[in-house]
């Protein structure tokens, strides 16, 4: 099925360093949203790096199984019963358990804390952070974890799905030498890139892609995976808020505001009143949040105003896919105009979500600042800060015109000793002039 199909993934490597480097000593806690890889690439790992495992999905297991854990007083009785009823062979530090979807049994978790200690076999949990938070608060949280959060597929191993391994080397090294491609080559690139946009990062969506070279079966996954976000969303809070505010994501940005308006996704909601929600949200990884920093500086989460925020798709395929949700494929003009390189500035709130994403992939959380005009009643706005060794370094996007960068000018002014970099997200060819770095998006992931 294609739905099954096993990317390369980074995580990959993030998983060998805490085998090699812990030796046991702590678990493996892979946090993610859903349909992100988490379970296919815990069994792969499993699979090549011990001699045997054995994969205890929460979400179906039985109950004999689930109930094991209710008492964990004698190991070697629960090794015993986890090797007859999955037959599979345990060996002492050659073997791996998996607690997928964790969450659902709250007390294998609480177990891996003796679980460690035995020390005989290697743990690692999936879930995703908001439902290990809320299945957690009646048990003892084990120390004994290595977390890693875990993201959709990046731009880099989008390419490498597409049997592509040219493409990023070329790019780091222009970005590292601070050259331009050229244009045909910038043309391709870009053609690429949007075909990313497009798709997405989640892996079933890629692989329908791959397999099928049809948007419509694209779509289809990821209308799937939006539904089960929603009825997530319903777990996090029952009213109808976190959904309301997820579908309106898309409408939000299109407005161009400053911030997220609550009250236009909720009618007669206030922001205050939903604090709690929207951190869950972000939690749940299924969406990304920038935070306004009133006092853009090294420490940016010290100044952050939680009610001033903007709110990103997880993933852009599934912010594509999202903006048309009530509408047949054919009516989404976002992939349309993608497709025949004709997104506009209309249109640009698409590619500040593909950054949002793409910064959030390489670990920065996000933040931005807004500057009002003198006469008060509109800003100058800053799409993203990020900390840039001792200092920061502001980021403006732009999808059309480059050639004014008002924003961008007037925070530099504001914070001169504070700045290290600055930088303009668009979508020509790389060029640094007048201290400026111009980046197409495609090297975003370099920042």
């Amino acid at each position: 099925m294609a739905e099954y199909m096993i990317f390369k993934r980074k995580i990959y490597d993030t998983m060998l360093k805490w085998k090699n480097e812990r030796n046991g000593d702590t678990a493996l806690l892979i946090q993610g949203a859903r349909r992100v890889g988490k379970s296919t690439i815990v069994e792969e790992f499993a699979r090549k790096e011990y001699k045997s495992y054995i994969l205890i999905d929460f979400s179906k297991v039985s109950k004999e199984v689930s109930d094991l854990f209710n008492d964990i007083s004698d190991l070697n009785y629960l090794f015993l019963r986890l090797q007859f009823i999955f037959q599979v062979e345990l060996h002492e530090r050659d073997s791996v358990i998996i607690f997928d979807e964790v969450q659902l049994q709250p007390l294998a978790r609480q177990a891996i804390k003796h679980l460690v200690k035995d020390h005989r076999y290697d743990y690692i949990e999936t879930g995703s952070l908001i439902s290990v938070r809320s299945k957690s608060r009646d048990i003892i949280i084990p120390s004994e974890e290595t977390k890693v959060n875990m993201y959709p597929m990046d731009y880099e191993e989008f390419r490498w799905a597409l049997g592509d391994t040219a493409t990023i080397p070329l790019l780091r090294t222009a970005f590292e030498k601070k050259k331009p491609l050229g244009d045909a080559v910038h043309r391709k690139l870009m053609r690429d890139f949007r075909l990313y946009m497009l798709v997405g990062g989640m892996p079933q969506a890629v692989s329908a892609y791959i397999n099928t070279n049809n948007f419509t079966a694209v779509d289809l996954v990821k209308r799937n995976i939006i539904t089960l976000y929603e009825e997530d969303f319903g777990k996090i809070d029952d009213s109808g808020r976190a959904k309301a505010m997820y579908d309106a994501i898309p409408a939000q940005l299109s407005r161009n505001r400053s911030r997220y308006q609550v009250g236009n996704a909720i009618p007669d909601e206030k922001v205050d009143r939903v604090i709690n929600i929207i951190k869950d949200m972000e939690d749940s990884m299924t969406t990304n949040v920038a935070y306004h920093a009133d006092d853009p500086n090294i420490g940016l989460a010290l100044t952050i105003n939680q009610e001033y925020f903007k709110m990103y798709a997880s993933d852009t395929g599934l912010f594509v896919t999202l903006a048309f949700k009530d509408s047949d494929i054919t009516e989404n003009v976002i992939y349309k105009k993608l497709l025949n390189d004709k997104l506009n500035t209309n249109l640009g709130y698409v590619y500040e979500n593909v950054i949002a994403q793409m910064l959030k992939a390489t670990g920065k959380n996000l933040f931005y600042h807004t500057i009002p005009y003198a006469e008060g009643k509109k800003y100058y706005e800053v799409d993203f800060i990020i900390t840039d060794k001792h200092k920061i370094s502001p980021i403006e996007v732009k999808s059309s015109g480059y050639k004014t960068h008002k924003s961008l000018d007037t925070f530099c002014i504001k914070f001169s000793d504070r700045i290290m970099n600055k930088y303009l997200i668009y979508t020509k060819d790389y060029r640094y002039e007048n201290r400026i770095h111009y980046i197409p998006i495609y090297m975003t992931m370099f920042l």
